[in-house]
Parts: C-alpha cells; sequence; structure tokens
C-alpha cells in the first residue's frame, strides 16, 4: 500500500485519500472465495439453507446472490482480486483526471468515495456481513490457515509480493515514465504543453496503486481470517498515507519502514493508550508533514549517511620504524672490537 502511494504521490502529486477502498475490494474478494469454501453443505447443515454464508441464512437470504457464484472458483478470485480494484480505479480516474480535477479536491472526492463505500458495505447485510464483516476464515483449498507452518508460508508470500512490488515500483521510476510523473508533479502545465497525455499518465499511476492495495487487501485477509468494513473507511486510508509520509514519500524502502513504524506503535499505542491513539497517528502526520517532509528516508540521506561515514572511517595506521643508530655510536662500537 505505501509503496503505491510512494509512485501516486511521492512521484506523481497525486494525493489519494481513499486507498482504503482498493484494500477492501482486494480484501473482500478473496474474504468471499475462503467464506463459500467454509460454507460447503456439510458444515452449514444446521443453517436453514444449507450451503451459503451463515450472515446470509441470519438475513433469511435462501439462494446464493448472483455476485457471490463466480467466487466459488480460486482463479476468478485471483484475477478479481486485481481486476475489479483496478477497474474501479480506472473509471475513477477517467472521471476526475479527464476533467482536470486535482490537487485538494482530488483527495476530497477520494476520500467520499471511500466513505461511501464503508456505509453501502454496511447497509447491504445479506450480501457484505454489514458492520461485522465476513468472518471465520479459516481454510484456502483444504489447509488449516491457523497452523504455524501456514502462517510462515504466507509470511514468504507476503515477502515476495513486496518485494515484487517494489521491484515494478523501481522499474517505473527509472524509466521515462518516472520522469514524467516527477514533471507532472512539478510542472504540469508544461508537460501538457509538450503533447503529452498528463490525465492518461495519471490514470496509470493510480491503477497500479489501487493494485497494490488490493493485493495487501488479499493476503491480509488471508492472515487474520476476517474482513470488514472498518478496513475500507476514512481511517485506514489516512493511515495509508502516513505510512508513506512518516518513511518518506519519495522513497520506496522507506515507506515499508514507516509502514513498520507506524504499525509498532499502533499495536503498542492503541493497547496502552485506546482513546488517544487516533490523535497521535494525527499529531504524527502533522509533526512529519511540517519538519519532516521527506521523512525517514530524508533523515537518512541527510544526516544518517554523514553519521555513518563517520563511524566506519578508519584512522590510518602509521609503521613504527626502529630507531636508527647515530654513526658516532657506530664508530665507538668499531673500535672497541678486537
Amino acid at each position: 500500500m505505501a509503496v503505491g502511494l510512494v509512485l501516486c504521490w511521492g512521484y506523481g502529486g497525486i494525493l489519494s485519500l481513499g486507498q482504503g477502498v482498493f484494500f477492501g475490494v482486494g480484501g473482500y474478494c478473496m474474504a468471499m472465495f475462503l467464506k463459500l469454501e467454509a460454507s460447503d453443505p456439510v458444515s452449514t447443515k444446521i443453517q436453514t439453507t444449507p450451503g451459503i454464508p451463515d450472515f446470509m441464512d441470519w438475513n433469511q437470504i435462501t439462494e446464493l446472490p448472483l455476485l457471490w457464484q463466480p467466487f466459488h472458483s480460486l482463479t476468478f478470485t485471483l484475477i478479481a482480486v486485481v481486476a475489479v480494484p483496478v477497474l474501479f480505479a480506472f473509471i475513477v480516474g477517467m472521471a476526475l483526471f479527464k476533467r482536470r480535477v486535482g490537487d485538494v479536491y482530488f483527495s476530497i472526492v477520494t476520500q467520499a468515495i471511500a466513505l461511501i463505500l464503508t456505509v453501502l458495505i454496511v447497509g447491504q447485510q445479506g450480501l457484505t456481513g454489514g458492520v461485522n464483516g465476513i468472518t471465520d476464515l479459516k481454510t484456502l483449498l483444504g489447509w488449516d490457515l491457523r497452523e504455524d507452518s501456514a502462517k510462515f508460508i504466507l509470511y514468504c508470500v507476503n515477502a515476495g509480493l513486496l518485494f515484487g512490488c517494489i521491484f515494478i515500483g523501481r522499474f517505473i521510476l527509472s524509466s521515462k515514465l518516472g520522469r514524467l510523473l516527477m514533471a507532472m508533479r512539478d510542472k504540469e502545465e508544461r508537460v501538457r504543453f509538450s503533447g503529452y497525455d498528463v490525465a492518461s499518465f495519471k490514470i496509470f499511476v493510480f491503477c497500479v496503486a489501487a493494485a497494490f492495495s488490493a493485493i495487501g487487501g488479499a493476503m491480509f485477509a488471508l492472515q487474520v481470517g476476517f474482513m470488514s468494513p472498518s478496513f475500507v473507511g476514512i481511517v485506514p486510508s489516512i493511515e495509508m498515507v502516513i505510512f508513506a509520509a512518516v518513511g518518506g514519500r519519495m522513497s520506496l524502502i522507506g515507506a515499508v519502514c514507516g509502514a513498520l513504524l507506524v504499525n509498532f506503535g499502533k499495536t503498542y499505542f492503541s493497547e496502552a493508550f485506546p482513546d488517544l491513539w487516533l490523535f497521535l497517528m494525527g499529531g504524527l502526520f502533522i509533526v512529519v508533514v511540517m519538519y519532516f517532509p521527506n521523512g525517514l528516508a530524508g533523515l537518512w540521506d541527510s544526516h544518517g549517511r554523514q553519521w555513518l561515514a563517520k563511524v566506519l572511517r578508519r584512522t590510518p595506521v602509521v609503521a613504527v620504524q626502529a630507531p636508527k643508530t647515530p654513526a658516532k655510536t657506530e664508530a665507538k662500537i668499531l673500535e672497541t672490537q678486537p
């Protein structure tokens, strides 16, 4: 998620406050497949209508909705995890960037989309599980996701996907597109007058960021075993922006470090000070934007490298030579010899 925001916000100048939408859509696609696997007729034989998710049975739905039926297939699910959020990002990008909606207005619109989607998910309780979301996701193709071996393999898959996203990000930034993104961020009108279709480039990088967030959402659903509207709304979207801001919105590796640091602080402070965590997070964002605009990566470039160079710098070793015997002393020694 943070890597996608580095491309979108740091280099493209597109501050999206709705990345939680794509994270949630990807997570819900994976959760739908896992829930259908857990809702086989044998496991749900005590329900009024066996073979459908439990929350549908509670809402007196007697047949699996058409929207859910393709998610019996893992292949379709893996495609939908990426394709659905990217298609949605493409539609939003076409609607906004082609009309030259940018800067703060784009941020407000994406934030509104996150809020609207949250309300829709909560309202469609029979289709999405409502406030509780889709829960009790324990197996993947009969493989118990709660086992330690499964957690280790998922961790390795997560790491591989992360490195893949970083590689794609570096490839984009090292190409002509990366230079165009920075030019659009600084002088958009000049790039447009040069004959480039600025809107198309913005749509592309916005879709790439959406795909990265969706992959993160799918892996999140696999690891935690549930998906709820609380991961779709405004708060998680702002958290993702803070990941990139703290780590450095111009650094792919810095964004990853920022995500790890903020999540560590969230785990600790949300337990110790549950009522203050949101204020602490907001204060952290303000401090970083005002005093450390380049985040941890900027601090490393300006101070960390110099400090490391001083630590690694070695004093030159001077060879110690034996003292020379004066000429007069040597003459006396020769005279005393028989």
